[in-house]
């Protein structure tokens, strides 16, 4: 019989370009700091990079265009009172990003509509709850204005960012660092790597771990684990030999992986950044030259080796554009930014096609910036899948609305607080004058 060795896929033949270096971003003094993060965000405005700053922590914006070499006294986002570790945009709105730092707060800020003039101090809005560094922050996918952050006192926390509340807290389900958090596609639950080695999905308003595997990896690095779209997770780390390893697995059964992928014996943390468009992995090693990559399919081994990037410089992070930001008529299906000590080098990646047609299997309807639904939505338990757009035309930005922050009364707060530790008797007790009161009022308006 006649056997294909050669897999057939349309993205066998994706390579990576730099681009040249008058479109690169230079003079940057990149983040020094000793964490596993990517130290840089991209969306199709702007470029963000976690930077060295002095007395505190501060992360530059940057517009896209504004290539070239950046200028020492550039302003920066400077609120923090000590170094930035993860810095994420937010989904539903390009202006609008969060940071979490070693002072144990999570800010959130709103860029300006042409970037930076001045350097900016003063978030929109910051979330306190968390007593040690926040290593971790994520958006959720499809509901506007959640955010979760996880810090290094193993506790992840769900914010209402449009009140400033912490709405869902995870303690105890962690007894060691957090080392990475995935939303799955819709944001109906969430997958955690910790330290203990463990790799858990987990239902956030459940408060409830719906599945986890012990020892996903054997060695004792950090492990990085993510949702794909179908619903399994892809796993990175490091086997009991040291060597790097990927796995896949089925959160209905997590006994065995799926399948396993042993790669190379380098020491830099794997961070995995995905395309569920086309079920694309891209593996970025902190401190490697290369990016490798690897399509996911239904067919076994199921983790399909593509191909390898490489450059001659080592990367310090890494940025990953979002589907919309990407330039269709190129055939460009990912494009990265990647972090050197002093520099940001976007890296394009590219399937060479003949046609100058639209290329619609390269690129089928995508997750949009419209968010499907609000935060009280989405904490009252409803789910909704990412509203979908065509970039047949290419992505065309709409007006992003202000980022408003309603705080609620803090006396509300307190005094919800102190009935909740009362016992149930007295907590009706207490309540019910409240609501009598309330009535007497309604009814002097009435008169």
């Amino acid at each position: 019989m006649f056997k294909r060795v050669v897999r057939q896929s349309k993205f066998r033949h994706v390579f990576g370009q730099a681009v040249k270096n008058d479109q690169c971003y230079d003079d940057i003094r990149v983040s020094r700091v000793t964490w596993d993060s990517a130290f840089c965000a991209v969306n199709p405005k702007f470029v963000a990079i976690i930077v060295e700053a002095s007395g505190g922590g501060a992360f530059m914006v940057l517009p896209l265009h504004k290539t070239g070499r950046i200028d020492k006294a550039y302003p920066t986002v400077c609120g923090h009172t000590g170094p930035v570790l993860d810095i994420d945009w937010c989904p539903h709105n390009d202006q609008v990003i969060a940071s979490g730092s070693e002072d144990c707060t999570v800010m959130v800020w709103q860029i300006p509509e042409n970037g930076l003039v001045t350097s900016m101090p003063e978030p929109v809005v910051v979330l306190e709850g968390h007593s040690k560094r926040v290593g971790i922050v994520t958006w959720h996918p499809t509901a506007r204005n959640v955010l979760l952050s996880a810090g290094c006192d193993n506790v992840i926390i769900i914010w209402n960012v449009g009140t400033g509340e912490a709405i869902i807290t995870l303690e105890d389900m962690h007894p060691d660092i957090i080392f990475s958090v995935c939303w799955n596609r819709n944001g109906s639950l969430i997958c955690t790597a910790c330290k203990d080695k463990k790799v858990r999905v987990i239902d956030p308003r459940k408060e409830d771990i719906v599945a986890e595997k012990d020892k996903a990896h054997e060695g004792a690095r950090p492990i990085r684990a993510i949702f794909l779209s179908d619903g399994k997770v892809f796993t990175t780390g490091f086997s009991r030999m040291s060597e790097r390893q990927l796995a896949l697995w089925d959160p209905d059964n997590m006994e065995e992986p799926v399948s396993v992928h042993e790669m190379d014996t380098s020491n830099g943390v794997l961070l995995p950044f995905y395309d569920p468009d086309t079920n694309v992995v891209y593996l970025c090693g902190k401190g490697d030259s290369s990016i490798r990559y690897f399509e996911i399919t239904d067919e076994a081994p199921f983790v399909h080796y593509l191909n390898t990037f490489t450059t001659k410089e080592p990367q310090r992070g890494m940025g990953y554009m979002p589907k919309r930001g990407l330039d269709v008529n190129k055939c460009e299906i990912a494009r990265f930014y990647k972090l050197h000590e002093r520099k940001c080098e976007p890296i394009i990646m590219t399937v060479p096609r003949k046609s100058d047609l639209f290329q619609d299997d390269l690129y089928p309807d995508t997750a949009g910036p419209e968010a499907p639904m609000e935060a009280e939505e989405w904490f009252e338990g409803k789910n909704g899948d990412p509203v979908l757009i065509s970039l047949k035309h290419g992505y065309i930005p709409g007006k992003n609305r202000d980022l408003k922050v309603v705080k609620k009364n803090i006396l509300d707060n307190k005094l919800s607080k102190n009935t909740e530790n009362t016992t149930p008797a007295i907590k009706t007790a207490t309540s019910t004058p409240s609501i009598g009161w309330g009535a007497e009022v309604l009814k002097l308006k009435l008169k």
